[in-house]
């Protein structure tokens, strides 16, 4: 029996992490915040901290067409204030954040299940 999963090399996913630093696909090092989804690839996501975040970070989401937005809050699961997040809810968009190492690997079990997921991460 195998138990190994069949994964589309063309889908984007996260092989390591750690402190400072995400590891996409064989090779794509990332040391400040991105924007990953199973096809496209942010390198650039404005916000470096949780204090940062705006709402315009999380309206500019709704490009991607995400059903759901992983938010990766750095080294400890923090909570964006709900006005931040509104044009994703009212756009019918689940949210959930959790601390960046719990970002990575809930992206890949998504990806996996072949739903349309981002994960928007702030390094840890």
């Amino acid at each position: 029996m195998r138990l190994a999963l069949d994964f589309d090399d063309q889908v984007n996913l996260i092989r390591a992490y750690g402190d400072g630093h995400v590891i996409i696909n064989a090779d794509t090092r990332l040391e400040r915040s991105f924007i990953l989804a199973p096809t496209r690839l942010q390198e650039h996501w404005q916000p470096q901290s949780f204090d940062e975040l705006a709402a315009e970070h999380f309206a500019g989401l709704l490009d991607f067409k995400p059903e759901m937005v992983l938010l990766g809050t750095g080294a400890r699961q923090r909570f964006p204030h709900p006005s931040l997040i509104r044009p994703l809810l009212e756009a019918g968009i689940a949210v959930e954040s959790m601390d960046t190492a719990a970002a990575c690997r809930t992206y890949n079990i998504v990806v996996a299940e072949g739903r349309t997921v981002i994960a928007a991460l702030l390094m840890i």
